[in-house]
């Protein structure tokens, strides 16, 4: 039988993301789905007062601005 462990490898960046048009608890749920939609272990942390989202995630910073503009939030790296 093999083993499996959990792979602890992965490297997690936090990526500080501008969303501008962010502007309500809907548009909070809407962004945090898409960060986990690409990444379900990402943490995310919204501040609609800045209009800015931290994420702490292993996905590429792309592969996170291309979600968020799927979502209809496009983002640039704060």
């Amino acid at each position: 039988n093999p083993t499996y462990t959990k792979d602890t490898s992965r490297d997690i960046t936090m990526t500080t993301f501008n969303i501008p048009d962010m502007s309500c608890g809907h548009c909070k749920a809407a962004v945090e789905n898409a960060v986990k939609g690409v990444d379900s272990a990402a943490k995310v942390t919204v501040d609609l007062e800045k209009k800015q989202a931290q994420v702490d995630s292993s996905a590429s910073t792309a592969a996170l601005i291309a979600a968020l503009a799927e979502e209809g939030y496009p983002a640039t790296v704060a």
